[in-house]
């Protein structure tokens, strides 16, 4: 299938698709007697696979990690299993992180009087740059 079969089937966009390829996570596709790239229902499982880790949040780095690991079969799920870990600790401390802005972002909005005055705490926060409240 042309590239844009495989975008279609993947949920991917072409452009991501030869990124993919550029960057080595997918390989370098066949070519027609006209040039075209073409796929194979492989290429449409390795493209499952790194739509799935992207919307897991995995990185480009941890996703061609994961490929490794996926297509070694003499790999150990333990190997896999530290990966998911370390990336449930980074969304974790990100998670923490956002939570924490909301929090600050939250009181901001909590002490604005939004009235027809033009005292706002949120703007006086922005200017210090958040460190005098």
């Amino acid at each position: 299938m042309n590239i844009g079969q495989a975008a279609k089937k993947s949920g991917l966009t072409p452009k991501m698709i030869r990124y993919y390829e550029g960057i080595g996570l997918l390989p370098e596709a066949g070519r027609s007697d006209s040039g075209y790239r073409q796929y194979s229902s492989q290429d449409l499982h390795t493209l499952a696979f790194i739509k799935r880790s992207r919307d897991l949040g995995f990185s480009l780095e941890e996703v061609g990690r994961l490929l490794e690991l996926w297509q070694d079969r003499q790999r150990a799920s333990a190997d896999v299993k530290e990966l998911a870990r370390d990336h449930i600790d980074a969304l974790n401390r990100k998670i923490a992180e956002l939570a924490g802005l909301r929090d600050t972002l939250q009181e901001l909005v909590d002490h604005c009087q939004g009235d027809h005055r033009p005292d706002c705490p949120i703007l006086k926060d922005l200017e210090s740059g958040g460190c005098c409240h």
